[in-house]
């Protein structure tokens, strides 16, 4: 696969980046950047290392529960906050909590033991808990009718020991159930609203201050929400509900790995570094934006899944330093496009996950999210590229002293660079590679590690901005 010689014009002379002084501005949430943890990792169900295939959406191969005291877990996760974390995933439709059923074999259980050292492991990081509830899978038939019985003893006991959850929704990609669950078990929208304003009351009971979010429904790349009337359910699941939604969220893979059944855009090294596929995220945000507006408009838009490529990842691609440009990309246009929270899959796990789950290292992409979460405020600022290869994304630093310009050069040859209207540049951080296929970067120069857990932005010596920008990198400027 290496080296790469990618299918592009030459680059051009110089490119322009132009800072829109008087261009709207957004704010995205204080734990904008978060991620989620999936329940198939977490309690000990079935997942994708070393997996060749999807059987009705998750992996083929058991894996052990996540130890979520592992010392080398909790410092890198230290490192990330603050966020959000999500247990979710395929199998969180079919988990049951604390006790499985009388003659069900092999059932997937959440134990009260997990579920109080998921508690210990958010307050130890202040992380806020988004959790996907049990739909169940059932037959349409029954839609409309949804039991909350078992959910109802996990939030008696969280509520009894006073446990949080910040965010609340129900089911997995309710629009994706015909795929991962058959025909038969796929809801329609206005059923599906009778079961989500059942489950809305429920939570409020015992967490009325807890958000309510809704659908999570999979957009795929160049289909979008998919086939209408079946699976496109987004817009009258949201016309035809009653209780409202504090959340409306979707779910995005720009790729699809090898084990995807279902593959419209197939996650290679030629598609992730064309700027044409990156730029579907901002089309299909759109349209979520335009639904929200009608029908829930007092309600948030958040990204609430999202990885490099469905099904796991893709393997020699999704955990090297190729993921990292679409990871920096998404960051900044969905923070551009008002998403107010981007989730990423995964904190751990997967050929996807930021860490390593086996040998818990981080991987490229975790570099680029702790110099994102360090660099990039809430405030966001419009900037305009001249090359579609160059990505440009503006933001105050945190604390409000300053800005930083996020740069992202998907050429494969330096790019002569001008920029309009920022003023002086006090100086850069620099991610490189040796090549696309890299496992390592570094960041000036030097390979970041975090030591007993610690590492700040001072290990790295400030760059000048290069008149001309390296090929395949990322750079924070600081402004």
């Amino acid at each position: 696969m290496w080296p790469f010689r990618q299918k592009v014009a030459a680059a051009p002379a110089a490119a322009e980046v132009l800072f829109l002084h008087h261009a709207p501005q957004r704010r995205v949430d204080p734990r904008y950047l978060s991620w989620s943890i999936d329940i198939s990792v977490f309690a000990g169900g079935l997942w994708w290392e070393g997996a060749g295939r999807a059987r009705r959406g998750v992996g083929t191969l058991p894996v052990s529960p996540l130890a979520l005291d592992n010392k080398s877990l909790n410092r890198l996760t230290a490192a990330l906050g603050p966020a959000y974390l999500r247990i979710g995933g395929s199998e969180a439709d079919r988990i049951h909590y604390f006790a499985a059923p009388p003659g069900e074999k092999d059932a997937l259980v959440l134990t009260q033991s997990q579920w109080d050292a998921l508690q210990d492991f958010i307050a130890r990081h202040d992380l806020g808990l988004i959790f996907t509830c049990k739909y169940g899978l059932f037959r349409r038939s029954e839609h409309g009718s949804w039991d909350g019985s078992e959910l109802e003893r996990l939030l008696q006991h969280a509520r009894d020991r006073g446990q949080r959850i910040d965010v609340f929704e129900l089911g997995n990609e309710l629009n994706a159930y015909w795929a991962f669950h058959g025909l038969r078990a796929q809801p329609g929208a206005r059923r599906l609203a009778q079961d989500y304003d059942r489950f809305a009351a429920l939570v409020r009971q015992y967490f009325p201050g807890a958000r309510i979010s809704g659908p999570g429904s999979a957009f795929w790349p160049r289909l979008g929400e998919a086939f209408r009337p079946f699976t496109r359910i987004t817009p009258r699941f949201l016309a035809s509900l009653q209780q409202s939604l504090d959340i409306v969220d979707w779910h995005y893979y720009p790729f699809q790995s090898e084990r995807s059944p279902l593959r419209t855009r197939s996650a290679r090294l030629e598609s992730m570094l064309d700027p044409r596929a990156l730029d579907d995220f901002a089309r299909y945000s759109a349209q979520l934006a335009r639904l929200r507006d009608r029908f829930q408009p007092g309600a948030e838009l958040w990204t609430g899944e999202t990885g490099s490529a469905q099904c796991g990842g893709q393997p020699f691609l999704s955990d090297r330093w190729a993921s990292s440009f679409w990871w920096a990309d998404q960051l900044g246009q969905g923070a551009v496009q008002g998403q107010r929270v981007m989730v990423r899959q995964a904190l751990i796990g997967g050929d996807y996950g930021m860490i390593d789950r086996l040998t818990f290292k981080p991987r490229p992409d975790y570099w680029v999210s702790w110099l994102w979460r360090r660099l990039m405020g809430e405030k966001v600022l419009r900037v305009q590229s001249s090359d579609p290869y160059l990505r440009a994304y503006l933001h105050d630093r945190p604390g409000g002293e300053g800005r930083t310009l996020l740069l992202i050069n998907l050429h494969s040859q330096a790019l002569p660079l001008r920029l309009r209207g920022f003023g002086g540049v006090e100086g850069c951080y620099m991610l490189s590679a040796k090549h696309p296929g890299a496992r390592k970067l570094k960041i000036n120069g030097v390979r970041p590690r975090l030591r007993k857990g610690s590492l700040s932005l001072d290990d790295f010596p400030l760059a000048p901005l290069p008149a001309q920008l390296p090929p395949l990198s990322i750079t924070f400027c600081l402004l």
